[in-house]
């Protein structure tokens, strides 16, 4: 049922994209009217507006508190056209009848991003916006809503198409637009209130939707909800897919752990190659020799500035996606000759409070895995310096693999891995596997285990192959057999209390 616009209240903050607006709405003879600083704006531009106290007798109270709270204001909202008893009620207390409601919020979050003082952002908080859009949205059989300066474009072709009116279908869409926006709103407000890291019940605000080309799979469809520009620049390249967002995450997860100049490549979320060095492009070549043939369509990452030696290795090969910190001019000149490459500019590091993942129609939520170890308990020989920074780089590697997974080091460098195996001791043969295929010298090298050894068989293997320094967890009822071992053949095993399991 279409409904012709006659009368609109607009309220808004922000007043980007409204001019054209409010000339449609005086160009189909809508009365307008306005409060405060949007009446000013409106009258600026020479167009008529009535101010919301000539209704309700009342100035703005309380510092621009109180504006628009009164019955005058949202009887007219509220009022159900088709009701006898409500039309008689506003006649007799003179409610003109709104059809159009264009109120936005109070920037609450940009507030706090903003770093500014408690009492700043308390004042941002809106109440008389999010009733007024709650109002209207409720009555959508007879009014319709814009809760955002990004559905201007949307209102104007509908009121210019349809000659100043509105369908039902159409209001209710703006309808639930308009809860979704004050759900998002009331969320931002209620998680910067909360003590709490896990409240009682999930929140989360997260936007604006990103439409993706389609989800894990062609036949998925899919949508991000964040904010990627706030992360990252992108330089150029093909758009962003569900897979390439899920190993951006991983990746730069990974990389906040190093400080030294490191380069990653990952491949469905699982590292294939990582080294540490004091030049880039060395870390580069150390992490590409970790695992080759993998790396072919991989997501690239490191820590420091990317410059032309290292962009003119990396041209040699096929890769999905590249992150830096930085590029030298010189080096995106290399790396842009090949236009779909996606070239991304992190302009913080990633650190999430916390990890969400959805199962069984509800949300699983919990803290990052930080840290590296909680003890260094050297409970068999004890590690030389190249041993122990081996042995430390290791373990924070296998952190970041599927478990069960198996990590192998030497010279900070990967040269070694297994993941996602149900077994400890098949993903240290897978380990051992990888590590043949590329000819790395096992002897001297260093592994890590994601959790404890159930049985003395992986440090059994893992000293026939050359490795001379263990890192676990621990907390099996047989570590000892494993401690016995590593002691007799003379092997450094440490134990963290620290389980890195990742699923």
């Amino acid at each position: 049922m279409r409904k012709k616009i006659q009368a609109a209240l607009i309220s808004v903050f922000s007043k980007d994209g409204l001019e054209q607006v409010i000339r449609l709405l005086h160009g189909q003879d809508v009365t307008l009217y306005s409060t405060g600083g949007t009446r000013k704006f409106i009258e600026e531009k020479g167009i008529p507006c009535t101010d919301v106290e000539a209704i309700t007798d009342y100035p703005s109270l309380l510092g621009g508190r109180v504006k628009t709270l009164h019955p005058k204001v949202f009887g007219g909202v509220l009022a159900r056209r088709d009701n006898e008893a409500d039309r008689e009620e506003m006649e007799t207390y003179g409610i003109p009848a709104l059809d159009l409601v264009i109120v936005d919020l109070y920037p609450f979050e940009e507030t706090v991003k903003a770093g500014k003082s408690d009492p700043e952002i308390i004042e941002k908080i809106d109440i008389g916006g999010v009733s007024l859009i709650r109002a209207a949205a409720k009555n959508h059989q007879d009014v319709a809503v814009i809760a955002s300066p990004r559905q201007y474009p949307m209102l104007q072709e509908v009121l210019s198409r349809q000659e100043g009116c509105t369908t039902l279908d159409q209001r209710r869409d703006w309808a639930a637009a308009a809860f979704v926006h004050c759900a998002q709103y009331d969320v931002a407000i209620a998680s910067y209130f909360s003590k709490f890291l896990f409240p009682d019940y999930f929140q989360c605000s997260a936007g604006p939707a990103q439409a993706l080309r389609y989800g894990e799979n062609p036949h998925q469809k899919g949508v991000f909800y964040g904010d990627l520009e706030g992360l990252f620049e992108k330089i150029q390249g093909k758009e962003i897919s569900y897979n390439n967002l899920v190993d951006l995450d991983a990746a730069c997860q990974l990389m906040a752990e190093f400080e030294t100049p490191t380069f990653a490549v990952i491949k469905h979320t699982n590292v294939c190659g990582i080294a540490s060095r004091k030049l880039l492009r060395e870390a580069w070549s150390a992490a590409l020799d970790g695992d080759r043939e993998s790396a072919f369509g991989g997501v690239l990452i490191c820590n420091s500035v990317l410059d032309k030696a290292t962009a003119s290795a990396i041209n040699e090969i096929f890769f999905e996606m590249l992150i830096a910190p930085a590029f030298d001019p010189d080096a995106l000149q290399i790396l842009q000759a090949r236009k779909n490459r996606i070239l991304l500019r992190q302009l913080k590091p990633l650190k999430p409070s916390r990890n969400f993942k959805g199962l069984l129609e509800g949300v699983l939520v919990q803290q990052p895995d930080e840290g590296n170890y909680l003890e260094w308990n050297e409970v068999a020989r004890p590690a030389t310096e190249s041993e122990k920074t081996d042995l430390e780089f290791a373990n924070i590697v296998v952190k970041h693999l599927k478990s069960n997974a198996i990590a192998l080091v030497k010279n900070s460098q990967l040269i070694g891995k297994g993941c996602g195996q149900t077994s400890r001791i098949d993903a240290l043969r897978q380990a051992l596997e990888k590590s043949g295929q590329s000819n790395f010298d096992l002897v001297g090298a260093s592994m890590a285990s994601d959790a404890f050894f159930p049985f003395d068989d992986c440090v059994r293997l893992a000293h026939l192959s050359g490795i001379t320094a263990i890192i676990q967890p621990g907390g099996s009822k047989r570590d000892q057999d494993s401690i016995n071992y590593c002691k007799q053949h003379d092997l450094s095993l440490v134990i963290t209390g620290m389980r890195h399991f990742r699923h």
